[in-house]
């Protein structure tokens, strides 16, 4: 290693993904059926997910093992590198070390290809022919498509209208792999044009273009529904992100003080810091994990802890999560990524349970941050990555006030190449900031589920 990048090689990539399940401080509370409000079984999934990926959402076993198929396809950019961001930690005049684990390296320039390539995987060994997916910036349609190109299944996403025009080369990333790409809401299923006659402006949210992904996928026997985030099997692939991380600070001689990471559904975060949470519930390590959210959208720092509908169409699964409620539509604001009304069950029940911290930051904040980051350290993040780039600075500063020298890390989750326009509104001066007011909170309580 040099005193800047630390890598593995190809034959240190984790072998197997950690599954946290076993390892929960409390039981997770089971899904339920959107119709009964009985507990889900597999046959209950089965229309929209392969078997082998039902069974690894529903495992208890601490270890799953990567597919040789699917770890020959990671070494295209995996092992990922951690940074040690020595001009960023000078531009502050911290005595905090600082680093960041690069998953913008992949191919779609993010963490999203770590389950993508998977999920298409399990989908193609079990005969699968199309899959439909939801986006909300752009980077899970992306990675999607990239999978299924790379295995030759045919992919379809819906992308959240304010995304699809504010992103188009996000769209064209997609089409360049293949992927066929709808703006959502959109007049191709019931779901999408029962939103369209209520609104026919309608800027989208991820909940509606779930549900319009879900209807569609449902109707053909030969295709499968891909969720980029949220679930349990999700999560648990993205798990390779933190596992090379412990093995590259066992070689730096290091170990986090602070997690940091930006939340929409909660992969990416989970991913880099699931590995490092056992050794804090087991008492070995003492480390802050914070998740950061946008102010526009603080599913975590100020929803509820219900049951609530993945979905605007209540067409999903119940999950006892963090939301903001299901017919939530966001502020339009750059980070399209963090704009999701619910947040990952097993994320909302380590931060119930006081494990993982929550913050909430504006854009304009998030963006300063990342210009100084882009202006030290060369890369520029998304305005996703930016909301933990933000954070940690945050952290470094106190460091500075008080003199002690904690290691951070930032989970940094891709780069800002194809958000180029939110780096030129906010270098306009006409970004803006928003808070969800509580109003919108108290009243999306209101149509939350009735669960005995």
């Amino acid at each position: 290693m040099d005193d800047h990048k630390i890598f593995l090689s190809e034959s240190e990539m984790p072998q197997a993904w950690y599954n946290i399940n076993p390892d929960l401080p409390a039981p997770l509370a089971p899904p339920l059926h959107p119709g009964t409000g009985q507990p889900l079984g597999p046959e209950d999934l089965a229309p929209l997910f392969p078997m082998a990926l039902i069974a690894q959402e529903m495992s208890m076993d601490p270890w799953v093992d990567i597919p040789d198929e699917v770890l020959d396809v990671y070494k295209l950019w995996r092992p990922s590198p951690l940074h040690r961001a020595v001009r960023l930690e000078e531009a502050l005049g911290t005595p905090a070390r600082i680093y960041y684990k690069n998953e913008s390296v992949s191919p779609p320039g993010s963490h999203k290809p770590n389950t993508a390539v998977a999920q298409v995987y399990y989908n193609k060994m079990e005969g699968t022919k199309r899959i439909v997916t939801e986006t909300g910036a752009g980077q899970w349609g992306s990675a999607l498509a990239f999978a299924c190109q790379l295995f030759d299944i045919a992919c379809e996403v819906y992308m959240v209208k304010a995304s699809y025009h504010q992103k188009p080369y996000r769209r064209l990333l997609m089409e360049t792999w293949g992927g066929t790409c709808f703006p959502s809401p959109s007049d191709r299923t019931e779901a999408g044009r029962a939103i369209l006659a209520e609104d026919p402006d309608s800027p989208g949210s991820l909940g509606i273009a779930i549900s319009e992904a879900v209807e569609e996928a449902a109707q053909d026997e030969t295709a499968k529904y891909s969720l980029g985030s949220v679930l349990n099997h999700v999560l648990l692939h993205q798990t390779i992100t933190g596992l090379e991380m412990k093995k590259q600070f066992e070689i730096a001689g290091d170990y986090p003080d602070v997690i940091v990471g930006c939340v929409g559904g909660g992969s990416n975060f989970a991913g880099f810091c699931f590995p490092f949470l056992k050794d804090k519930m087991d008492g070995k390590r003492d480390t802050e994990i914070i998740a950061v959210e946008p102010t526009a959208c603080p599913t975590l720092s100020r929803g509820m802890f219900e049951y609530d509908f993945g979905d605007t169409a209540q067409l999903t699964p119940l999950l006892k999560m963090f939301t903001l409620g299901h017919k939530f539509i966001p502020a339009p604001i750059h980070a399209g990524g963090l704009r999701y009304h619910g947040a990952s069950p097993l994320i909302s029940l380590l931060v119930s349970q006081g494990v993982i911290e929550t913050q909430a930051l504006q854009q304009r904040d998030v963006f300063d941050g990342a210009l100084t980051f882009a202006r030290s350290e060369g890369h520029i993040p998304a305005p996703e990555t930016a909301h933990a780039v933000r954070a940690a600075i945050d952290e470094a500063l106190k460091c500075k006030e008080t003199g002690e020298e904690k290691c951070i890390v930032i989970g940094y989750s891709g780069h800002g190449h194809f958000d180029m326009a939110a780096y030129e509104h906010y270098l306009s001066g006409d970004m803006t900031d928003y808070a969800l007011p509580q109003a919108d909170i108290d009243e999306a309580a209101s149509y939350l589920p009735k669960v005995e």
